[in-house]
């Protein structure tokens, strides 16, 4: 994860700050509730994501 970070030029103090900044902003109870709809949110895509393909698949190996 940290890899990431460093490839796109976040260093330690960049991450601590923007960190900071999200518990100002949002404040420290309402961070489980995004954390909890990103989640949700990146589950759908991937199962929409799952979902094209094998509806792909399945008009593939269908004779009309």
């Amino acid at each position: 994860m940290f890899s990431t970070f460093l490839l796109i030029g976040l260093g330690a103090p960049e991450i601590i700050l923007i960190v900071v900044a999200i518990l100002l902003l949002f404040g420290g109870k309402k961070i489980p509730e995004l954390m909890r709809g990103l989640g949700k949110g990146v589950k759908e895509f991937k199962d929409a994501k799952d979902g094209d393909g094998d509806s792909v698949k399945q008009n593939d190996t269908k004779t009309y």
